[in-house]
């Protein structure tokens, strides 16, 4: 499985980074070596680190608890029918969905800080909430934490996320927690997974509606 795969990628190279500070530092997201140094993969290879076992653990746990879900069950429907899913074709579009959520978490941080050199960033937040926000869409009325629906958590979620990245900004980092690249990593998995398949995107907003 390509979770599986994902999942031993980055605890090996996490708890590896972990006890080797410049191999840390050389994969790290560093939009100023980025944009200074040509050193593009930075943006890819950030995400199979991370900063310390908490961080690492929550992570995998997720990814373990909604990466099977969308790689087995729901981008081979989406990519074939009812009576036929495609799963070759699933899988593919499963490692655009993680990989993209990386990029897309990256990018509004990497062009406001491209000039300044003491800014860093890593861990896979970005991916595994483009993966839980592609479940929402696809499965809006889902119980999540404390059995509320899909579509409210992500809702709330969203909110929470873009006010914490707006504090973040004026108070210099209040909490160190990358919240815009949650909150970016989050729309790219809704929307990448609703272009492959407009017809969620009515069936969400009609479920938000007779709700």
């Amino acid at each position: 499985m390509i979770t599986i795969a994902i999942l031993a990628l980055t605890i090996g190279f996490s708890l590896y980074a972990m006890n080797n500070p410049e191999i840390k530092y050389k994969y790290i997201f560093h939009p100023y070596s980025i944009k200074h140094r040509n050193q593009h993969y930075r943006f890819l290879s950030h995400a199979f680190l991370h900063g310390d076992y908490m961080h690492l653990a929550f992570n995998m746990y997720t990814l373990w608890i909604f990466g099977p879900v969308i790689e087995q069950r729901i981008f081979p429907s989406i990519m074939g029918d009812d009576f036929e899913p495609n799963n070759k074709l699933g899988s593919i579009f499963y490692i655009l969905l993680y990989t993209g959520g990386i990029y897309a978490s990256s990018l509004s941080e990497y062009f406001k800080n491209k000039n300044n050199e003491s800014y860093t960033s890593l861990g896979a937040s970005g991916a595994i909430n483009a993966l839980i926000f592609s479940l929402i869409l696809c499965a809006p009325n889902a119980r999540l934490i404390f059995f509320i629906p899909a579509w409210i958590f992500g809702i709330l979620y969203l909110g929470y996320s873009y006010f914490q990245s707006r504090r973040n900004a004026m108070h210099a980092s209040f909490d160190r927690v990358g919240h815009e690249a949650h909150f970016w990593g989050a729309v790219f998995g809704f929307v990448f997974t609703g272009l492959l398949k407009p017809e969620l995107f009515l069936n969400f907003f009609h479920t938000i509606r007779l709700w």
